[in-house]
């Protein structure tokens, strides 16, 4: 079996007035990048490859760059062909889009491969612990007008019913845009809306100084936080070990971080409590799996980010049913022990309408595919809609 095509999709969807903020940016748009291989024998594989900035420069770098690499390849060997991209572009690829091109291509080799044998990728890695995970609803961003504290706090009620009423007992909370008391009085309005029994874990998309985070997890102590992720920038290791010895929520992070290299450095740092590679972003199940055990050596929980379309969903669900429970024990137990997964709740058509496939959350779990590659079929109709904006 020999890889005969190479084509890039950019795919892109308006949000209008679903716009949203994070700490860092305003989003008008959902976009993502996919990789299309197809072989002699007829099997497609297909990729996703970064989440973060547009979708053109990953596409450039696997047209101009590494599909002329992968022609007449034999698809069923992606690690030996991720040593190979990685090694011809290590002078000026060892983070970035270069990666995120690596990812994509990984992805869609590993979807062939398990094609190929029938087998989930789940299988092909050794075998899956779970076939359903837990879901947790990442939500409550910012609106357009985020400057009105009280109709932020009237809309973040409604909001957080809502996840309660369609199964979620887990919310992460978007925090870092407004400052530290405000964003405060939000999570003291989601938890009194809430109560207790929802575990609540916050995301400052690398908002803060290293002091500022310290504060601000202490401020955030009596809501009872499971984890704070992101809390200063990535290349600030000095500044990750400084909040996470002095603020009292366990710190998670790592989804702007790349290779077994990045993360060899990153968790051995003891930088973080919780790790969170993303397989679009990472370098795809190669590079997870090494994540993964760099992570289990040094007693950390791997709990995947997840940010895209249906394909990155379902390269996330076919890793997670690959980790085992950290440490073992009889009854593991979600964000303790037991990995789950991150279920974006802002309007993302790239993952609910993309595939023939639907992925539900039910009773508060999403299942992983069973079929054999990624488990999952593009709609090309809807595709082509996707990329004709």
């Amino acid at each position: 079996m020999k890889i005969v095509s190479v084509e890039s999709h950019i795919l892109r969807i308006p949000l209008g007035d679903k716009t949203f903020f994070s700490s860092q940016a305003r989003f008008p748009e959902r976009n993502s990048y996919l990789v299309r291989i197809q072989t002699d024998t007829g099997l497609i594989g297909w990729g996703e490859g970064g989440q973060y900035g547009p979708p053109e420069p990953v596409a450039a770098v696997i047209d101009h760059v590494f599909a002329p690499k992968l022609i007449g390849r034999d698809p069923t060997q992606p690690v030996v062909i991720w040593e190979e991209l990685y090694a011809s572009s290590r002078d000026f690829g060892q983070k970035g889009t270069y990666i995120e091109a690596m990812s994509a291509i990984d992805i869609a080799l590993w979807d062939i491969s398990g094609k190929a044998v029938g087998l989930s990728v789940a299988k092909m890695l050794g075998g899956a612990f779970r076939q359903q995970v837990k879901a947790y609803a990442t939500g409550c961003y910012y609106p357009e007008k985020y400057d009105d504290l009280s109709q932020i706090l009237n809309s973040l009620r409604e909001e957080v019913k809502g996840y309660r009423e369609t199964g979620f007992d887990a919310l992460k909370v978007k925090i870092g845009l407004l400052d530290p008391p405000a964003d405060a009085e939000r999570l003291r309005v989601i938890r009194e809306t809430v109560g207790p029994n929802v575990t609540l874990m916050v995301d400052a998309n690398h908002a803060y100084s290293a002091a500022t985070a310290i504060r601000m997890g202490r401020l955030m102590e009596k809501y009872d936080i499971q984890f704070f992720e992101e809390p200063v920038v990535p290349e600030d290791r000095d500044g990750y070990r400084r909040v996470r010895a002095e603020n009292p929520i366990p710190v998670a992070g790592g989804e702007a971080e790349f290779t077994r290299y990045g993360f060899r450095d990153f968790i051995g740092g003891g930088c973080v409590d919780i790790v969170q590679p993303d397989l679009t972003v990472c370098g795809g199940f190669t590079a997870f799996i090494q994540i993964l055990a760099l992570a289990n050596a040094h007693g950390v929980l791997v709990i995947p980010h997840v940010w895209g379309s249906g394909i990155a969903l379902a390269a996330a669900l076919q890793a997670i049913a690959i980790i085992p429970p950290l440490p073992h024990t009889a009854n593991p137990i979600p964000f303790v022990n037991e990995p789950v997964v991150e279920f974006d709740r802002t309007h993302n058509s790239l993952r609910d309408n993309l595939l023939v496939e639907r992925f539900e959350v039910v009773e508060g779990y999403v299942n992983v595919p069973q079929e054999p590659g990624l488990g999952v079929t593009i709609d090309t109709d809807v595709l082509n809609s996707f990329e004709s904006w």
